[in-house]
């Protein structure tokens, strides 16, 4: 453990170093919250629609805005320059744990998304959007997207050690990134065409998403926010599996 602290403090500091590329992570997202919201706001009007529990439409659009932030990471891109630069050769000489090789940006990465998570929610407060779940529910929103965010990084991660790419990498996260739109974006998932709603049912996002629209629209309601939980954790397990083992087979 503390060689994967070790080299997620690197990571870190790697991250603060460009500072830049975390702007540009906030601000694409809230670009999105404030197009989507200013497109739809005024056909669900929050004093007439069922399903905004009373908010506006803003508070709907939210939980995109966060797993839309969580998925721009850029641990996978870092990844490949260490790889082409012959330091992740390094790394992996060194006698520390395979884990610890995926673990470590992970750390890094999760410790970013939760500051990520926390500034985008302070912004949206001020417009009117509340966590209807209280503190405790601010505490699981951030955590649930951040945690989203180390599962999207690690499969990212996979496709750099399979790949040794950079191109390849980038062209790779088109494969995950529709998954964030195959889900109830816009209406609630009963409100989809029957082939949407089908989609949106079996995309694992669509429970991420769900989970995290209870905490800003409901009290603790955990019939939606387990299955949110769940996805992650199923999804992080098979994502660490298939690093370490991808590592372990590097050569």
């Amino acid at each position: 453990m503390s060689a994967t602290l070790v080299l997620g403090a690197r990571s870190l500091r790697e991250a603060i170093r460009q500072p830049d590329a975390l702007l540009m992570t906030m601000f694409i997202p809230i670009f999105f919250l404030i197009v989507n919201t200013g497109q739809a706001a005024e056909i669900f009007p929050s004093d007439s629609t069922g399903f905004l529990e009373g908010q506006g439409y803003g508070a709907f659009q939210l939980p995109i805005t966060l797993l839309l932030a969580a998925s721009f990471g850029m641990a996978a891109l870092f990844l490949v320059e260490e790889i082409e630069g012959g330091y992740f050769d390094k790394l992996r000489a060194i006698p520390v744990p395979r884990y610890s090789l995926v673990l470590g940006r992970l750390v890094a990465e999760g410790v970013k998304c939760v500051v990520i998570s926390v500034v985008i929610v302070l912004i949206a407060l001020p417009f009117g959007i509340e966590i209807a779940s209280g503190p405790l529910g601010f505490v699981l929103l951030v955590a649930l997207s951040a945690l989203w965010g180390v599962v999207y990084a690690g499969f990212m991660q996979l496709i750099a050690l399979k790949t040794r790419s950079a191109a390849a990498t980038n062209s790779g996260g088109l494969i995950f990134f529709p998954l964030l739109f195959l889900t109830p974006n816009f209406v609630p998932r009963d409100m989809l065409t029957d082939p949407m709603e089908v989609a949106a049912t079996v995309n694992p996002v669509t429970y991420l998403m769900e989970a995290l629209r209870s905490l800003i629209l409901d009290d603790l309601d955990w019939a939606k926010i387990w299955p949110g939980f769940a996805v992650v954790i199923a999804l992080g397990a098979l994502m660490l599996f298939l690093n370490v083992r991808t590592i372990r087979n590097y050569d």
